[in-house]
């Protein structure tokens, strides 16, 4: 049989793929990429450096992807905290308070948003799982503005670009500040409520609500 077509021999790949990445994580988080090796990685998995350019074709890449699974891994995080939040605007609210309050849980994803990786952090901005989000709350305000929730008159894609963009800022600025201020947070929160909120909607969440 096709190896490329044996679910075992997929599963068993898809194994090595996640374990490579894990340690890749790991490993990129606490040394950083220009100190980090492709051979040390591949040691610690028990492969060949070979092997890991089978899965990615340079270190820039098996990087990438090593921060796309970190990101991708705090905004499933994020989503899931809020996914009980009926309210599109306010899921979309909860969710930004959500990426602040665990991003400290991601080390490679923290390490890029505190700007230790200056020469590589551009490219980044193009990352699967970033675009996946991005185009998720394009929707969830597509959605608000139909139902009257969400301000109209803008397009919700711009409108979610302009959200990623505040929001990666509000997390560089948290971390690059050593944790950041609580309060400037909220606030950032209720500008962004108000943003976001028609002229005539009560408003749902204001610089004193925690983000959680």
């Amino acid at each position: 049989m096709d190896a490329a077509l044996d679910p075992v021999a997929a599963r068993k790949s898809e194994r090595t793929r996640q374990r490579l990445l894990e340690i890749a994580i790991r490993r990129f988080a606490a040394k950083g990429f220009r100190k980090t090796s492709v051979s040390e990685i591949a040691r610690e998995a028990g492969r060949t450096p070979a092997t890991v350019y089978n899965y990615y074709a340079r270190k820039e890449g098996l990087f990438a992807a090593a921060v796309d699974a970190d990101a991708a891994a705090l905004i499933e995080k994020s989503l899931n905290a809020v996914s009980g939040t009926v309210a599109t605007r306010e899921r979309v609210l909860r969710f930004v308070g959500a990426l602040v309050n665990h991003v400290e849980e991601h080390p490679l994803a923290r390490r890029v948003l505190a700007g230790h990786e200056p020469e590589v952090v551009g490219r980044l901005l193009e990352i699967p799982s970033l675009l996946e989000v991005t185009a998720t709350v394009a929707e969830q305000l597509a959605e608000g503005q139909r139902t009257g929730e969400i301000r109209r008159g803008v397009d919700p894609a711009v409108l979610a670009l302009g959200l990623e963009t505040i929001v990666l800022s509000l997390l560089m600025g948290t971390l690059q500040a050593g944790g950041g201020d609580p309060e400037r947070r909220s606030a950032v929160l209720a500008v962004l409520e108000t943003a976001l909120r028609p002229a005539d909607a009560p408003t749902v969440l204001d610089a004193a609500t925690p983000l959680s």
